[in-house]
Formats: C-alpha cells, sequence, structure tokens
C-alpha cells in the first residue's frame, strides 16, 4: 500500500462515473489507477513503477487509452460538480481564474522553448481555474510563447469542454485587446487585474491569486516540478490526473 493509493470510497466514485465493468481481470483496474497516481505523485519513470503495480506496458496502455477517451476530462469535471456542491456552491462555475506556468524542461526530447522573463527553458501551462483553485482547462505550449498569444487558444478549449464559465479574471500579463477579441469571438469577459505593487507593497489580490495556490498544488507532485513529457497533450494529461487525485481526496 501506498498512500497515493485509492480509498474504497473514491475507487467506487471512479468506478460509477466512467461506468468501468465489472468483469474477470488479470489486472484489477484499481491497480491502474494506482500505479498512475504513484507516478504523478513520485515521478519516478513508466519502466521503473514498482513489481507491486501491473507491467508498466499494461498501465501506460490504458494511460493512452483513457486520454484519447477524454476519460480524466470527465471525471475530473464531474469530481469538480461534486465538490462544488459539497461546499454549497453552483455545481458549474460561473467565474474563472486565468494564468500561466513557465516549468523547466526534464527532457531533451521534449518540444521548449524559452521565456525570457522567468530565464527557463521549458514549455508553460496555461490553466483556468474556478474560485476554489479547482482546475477548469489546461493548455500546455513552448514556454517562449506569450500568455496573451495563447489566451485565445486557452478560451478555444474552454468552449470545446462546454464549460459555463462568464466571467475570466487575469494579470496585466492579457491587458490589451485581448478583451475585446475574447468576447467578440467566444463570449466571455475578460477581467484583466493590475496589481499596485509600487505604492502598496506585495499584497495578495483577492479571488486572482486563488490559482498561484492551484499552482502550489501540482508542484507537490514530483512529475509536475519538471516537464517530462515529449508531447504537449501527455503533459496536459498530467496535469488533469494530479487535479483529479486533489478532488478525490475532497469526496
Amino acid at each position: 500500500m501506498y498512500p497515493t493509493d485509492l480509498t474504497e470510497t473514491q475507487w467506487q466514485y471512479i468506478k460509477k462515473e466512467l461506468m468501468l465493468q465489472d468483469r474477470k481481470r488479470k489486472h484489477d483496474l484499481r491497480n491502474v489507477w494506482n500505479a498512475i497516481f504513484y507516478l504523478v505523485k513520485t515521478g519516478c519513470q513508466w519502466r521503473m513503477l514498482p513489481q507491486y503495480f501491473p507491467n508498466w506496458e499494461l498501465v501506460y496502455y490504458y494511460f493512452r487509452k483513457w486520454c484519447v477517451l477524454e476519460e480524466f476530462d470527465l471525471l475530473l469535471g464531474n469530481l469538480r460538480s461534486t465538490v462544488r456542491v459539497n461546499l454549497d456552491q453552483n455545481a458549474c462555475p460561473s467565474l474563472g481564474i486565468m494564468d500561466s506556468q513557465s516549468v523547466r524542461c526534464g527532457n531533451n526530447l521534449a518540444l521548449n522553448g524559452v521565456d525570457g522573463n522567468k530565464k527557463i527553458k521549458g514549455i508553460k501551462r496555461h490553466l483556468v481555474v474556478d474560485k476554489n483553485g479547482f482546475l477548469i482547462a489546461v493548455m500546455v505550449t513552448v514556454a517562449c510563447i506569450h500568455d496573451s498569444k495563447a489566451a485565445m487558444l486557452l478560451m478555444r478549449v474552454i468552449k470545446e469542454l462546454c464549460s459555463s464559465v462568464k466571467t475570466i479574471m487575469a494579470d496585466g500579463g492579457y491587458r490589451g485587446e485581448l478583451a475585446k477579441q475574447i468576447k467578440n469571438t467566444f463570449g466571455y469577459v475578460l477581467q484583466v487585474i493590475i496589481s499596485n505593487y509600487s505604492k502598496q507593497g506585495f499584497r495578495p489580490i483577492r479571488k486572482r491569486w486563488v490559482i498561484e495556490r492551484t499552482f502550489s498544488w501540482l508542484d507537490n507532485n514530483r512529475r509536475l516540478t519538471r516537464n517530462y513529457e515529449t508531447t504537449f497533450d501527455a503533459a496536459e494529461e498530467m496535469v488533469k490526473i494530479a487535479a483529479i487525485k486533489i478532488l478525490l481526496n475532497k469526496i
């Protein structure tokens, strides 16, 4: 048993939401899920999974299969709604907070760029979260892509998810004509909040700073402290899996 293993309640929830069939298998799907959570938390290689779990080839096969079937997106959305209802909130969020995080490259085979502002060579994770910090959408690009350039693509991701978000808060990196473009193209209201550090010093901005806490949650997973994925879609799925585990611990 590892601390990342699913409890019985969490496993029953996953079975119900994904409608997993009970049939005779050589390897229990619960152990496959445990292996994926273990990998994201510890940051080990696929081939270095402990013998306690099924063969890494099988675990990787199911990981890729569930990515293609968008099972992680489905589970993430249902979990977020469940936790929000438990917090006496509407199941579907209407407010989103948007920001990006530059992550150093841990794999020379992966596509990467240089964030000249933060002096980081790697990728950028562009996230939208709700007011609790729960993940709504994620998109990965090379680090040299400016936030305002990636914002339009991120809005398209939210649109494809059929999200109920109507208003999105962001920092000064998204100022300019972007708000008008997003409003005309997707119908979302972009609220750019610019801090006044020069006069009042550093002070967390209410609601807008919730996403910074989300980045901290994600960094608790060693697989996410560096980018070890060779494709952008795999990097996005790793973020979703980490967010799923966070929400599972709240049900």
